[in-house]
Order: C-alpha cells, then sequence, then structure tokens
C-alpha cells in the first residue's frame, strides 16, 4: 500500500469538500463564527479544519456571495466574526447536494 499517495488523496478529497461541508452546515440558518464552525464540522464529519484553512474558505465563499459576515460585539468585549449563508448559497448548495447524490451513487456502483 503506497501510504503517501492515499495521505495525498484523502487531502484533496477534503478540500474538494469543505466547500460543500461548510455551506450544508450554514444552510441550517444559524449563524456560526469560525471558532464554533470549525467545532460544528468536526462533530458532525469528524474532519479537522485548521483555522488557517477555514478563513481562506469564509473569504473565497464571501467572494462569492455564498455567504455573507457579520461583527458582533461581546459581552466580553471583543467582536466576533459571524458567517451565515446567502440565498445564492442556498441554491448553490441545492445543487451541489444534487451532484454530491449522483457522484456518490455511481462511485459505490463502481466498488461494490
Amino acid at each position: 500500500m503506497n501510504e503517501d499517495f492515499i495521505h495525498k488523496w484523502i487531502s484533496q478529497v477534503k478540500k474538494g469538500t469543505l466547500s460543500f461541508i461548510v455551506l450544508n452546515v450554514l444552510k441550517g440558518g444559524k449563524a456560526y463564527y469560525g471558532y464554533d464552525l470549525i467545532n460544528e464540522i468536526k462533530k458532525i464529519t469528524e474532519i479537522e479544519i485548521a483555522e488557517g484553512t477555514l478563513y481562506p474558505l469564509m473569504n473565497r465563499l464571501k467572494d462569492e456571495k455564498l455567504i455573507k459576515s457579520e461583527w458582533v460585539e461581546q459581552e466580553s468585549g471583543i467582536p466576533r466574526k459571524y458567517y451565515s449563508i446567502t440565498p445564492e448559497g442556498k441554491n448553490t448548495v441545492t445543487k451541489m447536494e444534487e451532484y454530491w447524490h449522483n457522484l456518490n451513487k455511481s462511485v459505490l456502483k463502481i466498488t461494490k
């Protein structure tokens, strides 16, 4: 078994699905700040995401108008940036889900 190849492949699969995962978490309607979003993704998927991975992704999703952000003052004094999905993001993730389900069915056919 080529462990190096598998490690690289897993990294690419993870990288390619992070936008899908983030949009799916946000489509629930709750706004999340970065650290909370990382923990929610880890809890749901068992995927570990570093802050250095999440924040550039959030900026790209924001540039695509799929999410929006808002600074919210905290009682502790430090404001937090909360992220939520836009209507365009909801439409996009619906299309992504359709593709994902079709891809999953196709892959399951060849792996049996």
